[in-house]
C-alpha cells in the first residue's frame, strides 16, 4: 500500500522469544471470548453469567470434564492425523473418511470373530480389543496411504483424493450399520450393534487407555520432528521437495510414509470414540457429525504450529468450548449454533495473531516514478 512517498508492506519479523507467542495467543483467546459475548445477550443470563455456565461445565463438572477430556483426546489424534503429512508439505482432509474406516474396522473384529454378542468370545475379551486397536489403525492407515500412493507416484492432488474418500466412506459406514447392514443393531435404529460389557476396555476415573497414547505420540512426534534423521527428512520434504530429492530423499516413500502415519491417527480416533469412550460403544446413526468434529484437529494444528505438545492445551480447549458452548445453549435457551460460532471466532482471532506474530508491517520509502525525457530537439 502507497501512501505519498511512503510505501507500506508486509514483512515477516525476526525471531522472537516464545513468551511473546503465548501472550499473543492469550490476547486471540480473550478478544474471541469477548466477541462471542454478544451470542449471549438474547439469553436469560449476562455474558459473564453464561461463560460460567460453559467453563464450569466444562472444566469442574464431573460429568462434563470427563466429556470434554473424550473429546480433546479424540481432536489430539485427528490432530496428529494431519500434522504428520503437513510437516512434509501434505494436505490430509481426509480425516473423516480415515474415522469411519477405523470405526468399520474396529467394529468388524468382533463381528467376524462373533465376539459382539452377549456371550463372551472364544478368545480373551483382552486380544479382541487389541485387535479392534490394530484393525482400526490399520484401516486409517489403508485409507490415507492410498491418497498417499496416489500423491507420490502419479502426482495426484492429495487434498481431492482425501475429499472424495470422505464421501465414500460416510456411505459404506451406512451400508454397514443400516437397513439390514452387517454391523446394524437387532433394533435396527440405524446404528450398529453396541459392545458387549466385556469388550469395553477398563477406564480409569472414566478416561479410556487411549488417553495416555494420545499423550505419549505427542512427546514423540515432537522428539521426532526435532531430533532424529527421519523427522528432519521429513521437514526438509517439506521445505523443498526439489531440494529433497536431489539430497537423496525417496519422494515416494516418504510421502507415503506421512500419509500411513497419520491415517493410522484418525483410525485410532475412530476406535476411541465409538469404541472406548463410556456411554456409547457403537457407531450412533448421527455419526456424520463427529466425521465434522475431526476437521477442527487441522484447526488444532495449524494454531499449534505444527508442534504436537502444543496442540494438546489448543485441543483441551476447543474441546472444552464445544461441548461447555452447547450445555450453556440448552441452559439458557439459545439459539441453535452457539457452540459452532464460538468455535469459529475463536479461530478467526487465532488467524489474527498468527498474522501479528509472523509479519510486521513496515514502512519504506517508495520509489519515485521515472521522469520522462523532453527532447530539447524542436519539430
Amino acid at each position: 500500500m502507497r501512501l505519498g512517498d511512503r510505501a507500506f508492506v508486509l514483512e515477516r519479523r525476526p525471531t522472537l522469544p516464545g513468551l511473546y507467542g503465548l501472550v499473543t495467543a492469550g490476547v486471540a483467546i480473550l478478544l474471541a471470548l469477548a466477541l462471542a459475548s454478544l451470542l449471549f445477550l438474547p439469553g436469560e443470563a449476562d455474558p459473564a453469567s453464561a461463560y460460567r455456565i460453559v467453563f464450569t461445565y466444562a472444566f469442574t463438572n464431573p460429568y462434563g470434564l470427563v466429556a470434554t477430556i473424550h473429546r480433546a483426546i479424540y481432536l489430539l489424534l485427528c490432530t496428529f492425523a494431519f500434522l504428520v503429512p503437513l510437516r512434509a508439505g501434505l494436505w490430509n482432509i481426509g480425516l473423516p473418511g480415515q474415522v469411519y474406516a477405523g470405526a468399520l474396522a474396529a467394529f468388524g473384529v468382533p463381528f467376524l470373530l462373533r465376539a459382539h454378542a452377549a456371550t463372551a468370545p472364544s478368545l480373551a475379551p483382552g486380544l479382541v480389543v487389541v485387535l479392534m486397536v490394530l484393525a482400526a489403525t490399520a484401516a486409517g492407515a489403508g485409507c490415507a496411504g492410498l491418497a498417499g500412493v496416489l500423491r507420490a507416484r502419479f502426482q495426484v492432488n492429495e487434498i481431492l483424493v482425501t475429499m472424495m474418500l470422505n464421501s465414500a466412506l460416510f456411505w459404506l459406514v451406512a451400508d454397514f450399520i443400516k437397513e439390514g447392514g452387517a454391523l446394524m443393531s437387532a433394533t435396527a435404529e440405524g446404528e450398529s450393534f453396541v459392545l458387549p460389557p466385556f469388550l469395553q476396555p477398563p477406564t480409569a476415573f472414566g478416561i479410556p487407555f487411549t488417553a495416555l497414547i494420545a499423550l505419549l505420540a505427542a512427546f514423540g512426534l515432537d522428539v521426532l520432528f526435532a531430533r532424529t534423521a527421519l523427522g528432519f527428512r521429513i521437514r526438509a520434504f517439506g521445505w523443498s521437495p526439489p531440494a529433497a530429492r536431489y539430497a537423496g530423499i525417496d519422494p515416494v516413500r516418504l510421502p507415503l510414509l506421512v500419509f500411513v502415519v497419520g491415517g493410522a491417527f484418525a483410525g485410532l480416533a475412530g476406535y476411541h470414540y465409538f469404541g472406548a469412550v463410556p456411554g456409547l460403544y457403537k457407531i450412533p446413526s448421527n455419526y456424520g457429525y463427529y466425521g465434522d468434529l475431526s476437521f477442527y484437529g487441522i484447526i488444532c494444528a495449524l494454531i499449534a504450529r505444527g508442534t504436537a505438545l502444543g496442540a494438546v492445551p489448543v485441543a483441551l480447549l476447543f474441546a472444552g468450548l464445544s461441548l461447555g458452548g452447547r450445555f450453556a445453549q440448552g441452559a439458557l435457551h439459545l439459539p441453535f449454533g452457539v457452540d459452532y460460532a464460538m468455535l469459529g471466532l475463536l479461530m478467526m482471532t487465532f488467524v489474527v495473531s498468527h498474522v501479528l506474530y509472523d509479519f510486521r508491517l513496515g514502512e519504506r520509502l517508495a520509489p519515485r516514478p521515472p521522469v520522462p525525457e523532453v527532447s530539447a530537439e524542436r519539430p
